[in-house]
């Protein structure tokens, strides 16, 4: 296809003369068949519902289509009107447009639709097994259609995938507000989803899939390099130098493919389980995973050699991880450091298959007696965590990586709690993410080069290093390490091969690093050493971002932990601080109903009114969350944003008040503290009395004694 051809396609919306029917691509990894969850009469207006895109001309066609896609794949995805050009990231000035923005956006959109980025390309789901970027494909094409023809001033309003349209603002207004999954809290359970995504009214947008900001798998191999470093330090300590850590965790598909990366980054021998072979075989052929074993009478020995000779390695087993669990119990190999990152928080629909049947049978059960698959799922949780919990009474330390396995877990009726209220095991927020990074502001700050130029992707990778290494001199020892191990990430980023996609990049840094980081980026933007603007984001998974009682906020102790403020008022602030375009979703990561999260996107071109933006924008996205993160008393906040206060006019912070002893706060303690009040202020007050009388005998002191 043309450049001409591919302009003219994306500003004709949904065409008015339909395409023909495109074969159903069988190379491609697509989604599981959905629930038949709709009666007939649900039925009968999710037809109605998909129909209203389209011109009454078109219904006798589309109508027949559209049934047997619900009845067939328990959706309607609109197959026929995916486009014919190649899905991918583009120079943004290859896309028609009269805001330069907008033509950012759809760069965005495209990238998260790439097949060689997106889980199921062609059913719109970028990762997590639902997490969609839009429902069907005439969304997509009038979507694109909209950003094509919008001016900066005007903003894009999106409802759940559904482009509401165009209405009029200011050149200071976002040039997108999104909005995933927002329903009313008691519609808010697995179910509910399933029904309304059914009827093409809401959708599951996970993080950054439905906010455009998904920079393929890299963006969590930094994460999980982080927390896999540091899981090391935290269990090994000094005799990390003398063996080499063995981790073993689940899942390759959507961003759990990031976990072999990461293991061979933080130097560790990793075994990852997948029970999907197209999967397995996408990250192998990506590089991303150094060896696929079917057999686990071949696997085992392999691990063995691999960590006696203290080999950096990544493996991938094709089965299910319960089978792999479970003959690493019973042949009694120690494992150092044990996850899972199947997509737990979609157990019915895709994200977990249960052990004892093959990946056919799971999908054809999970769609034809979703009770049984259920019934399924559960038991093999108990195996899982069973086998888990033998690794773990020999020495292993297992995490939960904010997946709702653990939730899962208990749901089923395993072995995974500590007591009525406590998991058996940490969230990876509680023991390393949260008090080392988000306390502090540290998150996952992230940047795409809207040239698609890899030169311009260097360029980036320098000035950020060298910000970084500047900020060396002058930080307080408490972030200093966190500072060192992203200043190493991102000089040797390059080397590690991590584009997938769009030419992104990201490091964990802390709202100075961020703001930084972003100016210098805008001053070579405006010198022409950085050829096109850049777009500035991060992952949902931050600081402030997102309210998650499993997950992101599973280190705030003070019961708020079940609040959505922080999230909400995130985006609500971005929005008129200068984001480019903002989101605000229902789930992701741990689940629907489980979590609130939201994030931004920002294009700086090198102007003044960029810088402006910029620290406006990144000093409200960061500190929001220390803030909230403080007034848990969480000591990192604390100490972070009193520095904040300091460096920054006019930001005055409510500080929490030391706190009286905890006795006071038990019933026996009640009495014993009066008891001991009443008697030390007699004692002072007779003390004083003597003191006043001149009187300094020794039985005074005695007293107080």
């Amino acid at each position: 296809m043309t450049r001409e051809e591919f302009i003219a396609d994306i500003r004709a919306g949904i065409p008015d003369v339909l395409p023909e029917p495109m074969p159903y691509d069988t190379e491609i990894n697509h989604a599981p068949k959905r629930k038949d969850i709709l009666n007939p009469e649900e039925k009968k207006l999710a037809l109605r519902n998909a129909l209203r895109y389209f011109p009454a001309k078109h219904h006798a066609t589309l109508l027949p289509e559209f049934r047997e896609e619900l009845e067939k794949y328990g959706r309607i995805y609109m197959y026929r009107l995916r486009p014919r050009y190649e899905m991918k990231a583009r120079p943004i000035d290859d896309y028609p447009h009269r805001s330069r923005q907008a033509a950012a956006i759809m760069m965005m959109i495209q990238n998260n639709l790439d097949k060689a980025v997106a889980q199921h390309p062609h059913e719109l789901i970028t990762y997590g097994g639902n997490g969609a970027v839009f429902q069907n494909w005439a969304q997509y094409r009038l979507v694109m259609k909209y950003l094509s023809e919008m001016t900066d001033e005007q903003t894009l309003v999106m409802y759940s995938g559904h482009p509401l349209g165009l209405f009029p603002s200011h050149k200071d207004a976002p040039r997108v507000v999104v909005t995933n999954g927002m329903v009313i809290p008691n519609y808010s359970k697995p179910d509910d989803w399933e029904r309304m995504n059914a009827l093409g009214v809401s959708q599951y947008g996970q993080m950054t899939a439905g906010s455009y900001m998904y920079i393929g798998p890299q963006g969590i191999v930094h994460g999980t390099t982080i927390t896999v470093l540091n899981a090391a330090r935290k269990v090994m300590g000094d005799e990390r130098k003398k063996r080499i850590p063995l981790f073993v965790t689940a899942g390759l598909g959507g961003m759990s493919g990031a976990q072999p990366k990461a293991g061979n980054i933080a130097g560790v021998v990793s075994v990852t389980a997948e029970i999907n072979p197209l999967a397995a075989r996408k990250r192998y052929d990506q590089g991303w995973v150094d060896e696929l074993h079917e057999n686990l009478d071949e696997l085992i020995p392999a691990i063995r050699k691999a960590v006696e000779e203290k080999k950096v390695v990544s493996m991938a087993y094709v089965g299910n991880v319960v089978d792999l669990w479970e003959r690493l119990a019973d042949e009694g190999i120690h494992v150092d450091l044990g996850s899972d990152q199947t997509s737990l928080h979609n157990p019915y629909a895709g994200g977990y298959y249960p052990v004892g049947y093959s990946l056919d049978e799971s999908k054809r059960m999970m769609a034809e007696e979703p009770d049984r698959f259920k019934e399924c799922v559960f038991e093999s949780l108990r195996r899982q965590v069973a086998a888990i919990n033998r690794l773990t009474a020999d020495g292993m330390y297992f995490f939960d990586y904010g997946n709702a396995f653990m939730l899962m877990a208990s749901r089923a009726g395993a072995d995974i709690m500590k007591d009525e209220t406590h998991f058996r095991y940490p969230s990876y927020v509680q023991d390393i993410m949260g008090p080392m990074f988000f306390d502090y502001g540290f998150g996952p700050f992230r940047w795409v080069c809207t040239s698609c130029d890899p030169h311009d992707l260097e360029v980036t990778d320098r000035l950020a290093a060298e910000v970084l290494d500047k900020m060396m001199g002058t930080v307080t020892p408490d972030i200093k390490g966190q500072l060192a191990d992203n200043l190493h990430w991102i000089r040797e980023a390059g080397k590690n091969h991590l584009v997938v996609g769009s030419q992104a990049r990201i490091l964990y840094a802390d709202c100075e690093g961020r703001t930084k980081i972003a100016l210098a980026f805008n001053d070579a933007i405006r010198r022409g050493e950085i050829s096109k603007p850049v777009v500035l984001g991060r992952d949902h998974h931050d600081v402030s971002g997102t309210d998650s009682p499993f997950r992101e906020t599973s280190n705030i102790y003070d019961g708020s932990q079940f609040c959505a403020d922080m999230a909400v008022h995130n985006v609500i602030g971005d929005a008129f601080r200068g984001a480019t375009w903002v989101s605000l979703h229902n789930g992701g990561g741990v689940g629907w109903g489980e979590v609130i999260n939201g994030g931004f996107g920002m294009v700086i071109d090198g102007s003044e009114e960029a810088d402006r933006r910029i620290c406006q924008m990144l000093l409200w996205d960061v500190n929001n969350g220390i803030a909230r993160r403080s007034w848990a008393r969480n000591k990192g906040s604390m100490d972070a944003i009193r520095r904040e206060m300091e460096r920054t006019p006019g930001l005055q912070v409510t500080m929490p008040t030391k706190l009286v002893a905890k006795s006071y706060f038990y019933p026996l303690g009640d009495k014993l503290f009066l008891c001991l009040f009443s008697y030390i202020f007699d004692s002072l007050s007779l003390l004083i009395m003597h003191i006043k009388n001149g009187s300094h005998s020794s039985k005074s002191f005695r007293i107080i004694q």
